[in-house]
């Protein structure tokens, strides 16, 4: 029913949307979309692998996501000329470049000037019926790019992830410690030395001195500091939907005891109590800095990244199709880019914006789709390009938004939430 409804144009209906995004940028030809007759410079050491679409193939090391091509689409010609990991983290997640190209490489932490992310564009326009934040972050959008006191890396904040102009009422709720555990999210954490029914009183309080007509600007703060009390509370059912005790130890063991299969699964349980937009910001490995594979990136794709990413994205896609939750639930793994053809002499693969693949499932999406190709060494769309920009217009679309709806900055201007096209051709 919802795929007949995106058929007719009309905006989808879809209640949620898991965003898996691979920072770093994940290799596209030694993912979803490999050269197996390609020169051994481009093509490098994998092998392919059927997919359950006759004549398409997938890495070796992704098999359980061939075998279930039928649940989701996947598109091959996803271009853009830049090639910069913090403007294409910006320009993916929030649809909009930075002001000026001598701010190409600009790595401030997120100014309040800047355009929403996703999820924050979603909660201003969708709401949410909960206790919970429209826009949930495991973890929020940083980097591990710099290095401090003996080599430890210090992960840093970037622009795209918060909600930038739209204020502090739209910043995601940031999950950065181990997901499932119930002190990964550092705001839930009360001081020890004040009890519950202590913060309690101090509320009830709080409400009789602020009691009276208050302006727009004291009901905002006020709408998130209860929500914040709610969700505080050790008995808080909102808050133990972060935790996985409850969870079956087969389904756990399906997702992965890795970092990345619990947030999935954490993302899951969001996503079926309502939350509009989860978004799993990923990089944290050990061979490389996330998916930036410059050196070692079939050591580090082989023995971390592919199994990691084969086995929790499978899981997903099942476990929200075998519990009647993936028509309702988009679901979309992109990275900021793709990486180069031809291999360097770290055997690594450098960033590529010409080029790059995207899976998006569910919420109205159908099955077995390879949408666009790119040419014999994977270096740029042969047919049907695709702009980062149209991915987050269909994103908008299938969760019931007009791409052409409008937000307004600190201004009052208003901006459309896309500059994209929606991609019939998924639906």
């Amino acid at each position: 029913a919802v795929a007949e409804t995106l058929r007719t144009g009309l905006p989808g209906t879809a209640r949620s949307c898991i965003l898996v995004y691979l920072l770093g940028g994940p290799p596209h030809l030694d993912t979803f979309d490999p050269k197996p007759l390609a020169p051994a410079e481009v093509r490098g050491p994998f092998g392919t692998i059927a997919t359950s679409l006759p004549g398409v193939q997938f890495c070796e090391h992704l098999p359980r996501l061939a075998a279930g091509l039928d649940r989701y689409s996947i598109i091959r010609s996803v271009s853009h000329r830049n090639s910069n990991h913090t403007p294409m983290i910006y320009y993916t997640l929030t649809g909009r470049h930075t002001a000026l190209p001598e701010q190409d490489n600009d790595v401030r932490p997120p100014q309040r000037t800047d355009f929403p992310h996703i999820g924050s564009v979603v909660t201003k326009l969708k709401g949410t019926s909960s206790a919970l934040p429209g826009y949930i972050a495991i973890p929020e959008v940083a980097v591990r790019s710099s290095l401090s006191g003996e080599f430890k890396r210090v992960r840093s904040p970037l622009r795209g992830g918060s909600a930038g102009f739209l204020g502090a009422k739209y910043d995601p709720l940031m999950m950065n410690g181990e997901p499932g555990q119930a002190d990964a999210v550092s705001d839930f954490v009360s001081p020890g030395e004040i009890s519950e029914s202590q913060l309690s009183r101090r509320a009830s309080l709080l409400s009789v001195l602020e009691g009276g007509p208050r302006a727009a600007r004291q009901r905002a703060y006020q709408d998130l500091r209860d929500q914040a009390l709610i969700l505080t509370g050790t008995a808080s059912s909102a808050r133990q939907l972060f935790t996985l005790e409850d969870e079956p130890a087969a389904v756990r063991e399906r997702y992965g005891a890795h970092r990345f299969g619990k947030a999935l699964l954490v993302a899951r349980r969001l996503a079926e109590a309502g939350v509009p937009l989860i978004a799993v910001h990923f990089n944290e490995m050990t061979i490389c800095d996330g998916w930036d594979t410059h050196s070692k990136n079939f050591e580090a794709c082989q023995s971390e990244l592919l199994p990691m990413l084969d086995q929790g994205m499978s899981a997903l896609i099942e476990d929200l199709d075998a519990r009647g939750r993936l028509d309702e639930t988009l679901v979309l793994c992109q990275g900021e880019f793709g990486r180069t053809p031809k291999i360097n002499s770290n055997a690594g693969r450098d960033h590529w914006g010409p080029c790059s693949s995207t899976l998006l499932a569910g919420g109205g999406i159908a099955g077995g789709i390879v949408h666009g190709a790119s040419d014999a060494i994977g270096g740029y769309p042969l047919r049907d390009l695709v702009d980062p920009v149209d991915v987050q217009a269909t994103l908008y679309h299938c969760l019931g938004l007009d791409p052409r709806a409008h937000i307004r900055d600190q201004e009052g201007r208003p901006w459309e939430i896309s500059t994209g096209r929606v991609l019939t051709e998924l639906l």
